[in-house]
């Protein structure tokens, strides 16, 4: 196992690689000065020309490239000065002359427009990504294995027709149309019967009662970021249940006279978990990365909404730390999924 999990991390180190090249460029090939955004339009040149080289933005793109690249590494060469020491907090491993071989934390640059050290807005924001996403999770898992189950017992009858059909609908609607549509109507429209808000965060600043939770402003950004894993859940659920109960033991358990509840929680849900586990797992990353629009919307507090607002504002070293970020946790939880499914299900085992 351990082979195969340093194979993964060895092919992931390729895809984060691959993620910065693609979106280091792309962005460059985006119109707009982000100098003259931070400067502002009314700016001497010899004010922008000193930003743009204190910035090294100066430097031709592929410099620039090499740069950033060199600054990530936990393994980099640069100048051994004062400067630099208080700048990436590195630790000297040899030098020579004026150059060192240093390790350090990847060092994501600071942010052109608050001068905030990218590493931090990151951890300052990833919570409120992360209870969305495991809302929303939460929410998909506990009601997609129940409607997956009830249509599987149902096979053919109307509410099987129903909830299938329901699924697939949930599946093919956009995401950024479901949030719009969740916030007029229970936000907006019918915000007096739902008693929900339209935006807020999970945790709210009170001048009375000072910070408290205030877990209904995660409800609709939450069912609305659920609602394709919990169709894609049902799905899964339905046609796990349906070939698992078509199975030999699952007749000899019958034929014993064991109660259905017995039959369809002990024997036939816990083996029809398999599939749904790993969708499970997989998605709770994938939900992390899709929550761009859902929090733009619902203006939740978390790295979809800082990554938008970035992007609108030039800012790469933001752009580029969310993204690789997000990248890292691709790979991270794809690499426990894995593990997790071979330890769910003895008969899968791990090769190189």
């Amino acid at each position: 196992m351990l082979r195969y999990i340093l194979n993964r991390l060895f092919y992931g180190t390729l895809v984060i690689f691959g993620v910065l090249v693609v979106v280091f460029f792309i962005f460059h090939a985006l119109p707009g000065d982000p100098v003259a955004m931070m400067a502002g339009q009314r700016t001497d040149v010899s004010t922008r020309e000193a930003i743009a080289k204190d910035l090294g933005l100066d430097k031709p793109i592929p410099a620039q490239f090499l740069l950033y690249f060199n600054d990530l590494l936990p393994l980099s060469i640069h100048q051994n000065t004062t400067e630099n020491q208080e700048k990436y907090g590195y630790t000297v491993l040899t030098s020579v002359e004026q150059y060192a071989l240093v390790s350090k934390f990847p060092y994501m640059r600071r942010s052109f427009q608050n001068h905030r050290l990218v590493s931090d807005i990151i951890m300052e924001h990833v919570s409120g990504t992360f209870w969305l996403a495991f809302a929303a999770m939460l929410f998909a898992t506990v009601l997609g294995i129940t409607f997956g189950v009830i249509a599987s017992l149902k096979q053919n009858t109307f509410a099987d027709h129903f909830l299938v059909s329901t699924s697939i609908l949930g599946i093919s609607a956009p995401s950024f149309v479901v949030a719009i549509l969740m916030a007029v109507l229970f936000g907006f429209y019918w915000a007096d019967y739902t008693g929900l808000n339209l935006t807020g965060q999970l945790w709210v600043m009170d001048p009375i009662y000072g910070k408290h939770l205030e877990l209904r402003n995660i409800i609709l950004p939450a069912l609305t970021l659920g609602i394709r894993p919990l169709s894609i859940i049902v799905q899964l659920t339905r046609s796990s249940m349906l070939d698992v109960l078509s199975q030999d033991y699952i007749r000899t358990a019958k034929a014993k006279g064991l109660s259905t509840s017995v039959i369809i929680f002990k024997h036939a849900l816990k083996n029809a978990l398999n599939p749904v586990i790993t969708a499970v797992s997989g998605w709770l990353a994938s939900l992390m990365a899709g929550a761009f629009f859902v929090e733009l919307i619902f203006s939740w507090k978390g790295l979809g909404l800082v990554s938008i607002k970035a992007v609108e504002n030039l800012d790469f070293p933001l752009v580029m730390g969310c993204t690789l970020f997000i990248a890292l946790v691709f790979i991270v939880v794809n690499i426990l999924v894995d593990i997790l499914y071979a330890v769910v299900d003895p008969r899968v085992r791990l090769g190189a």
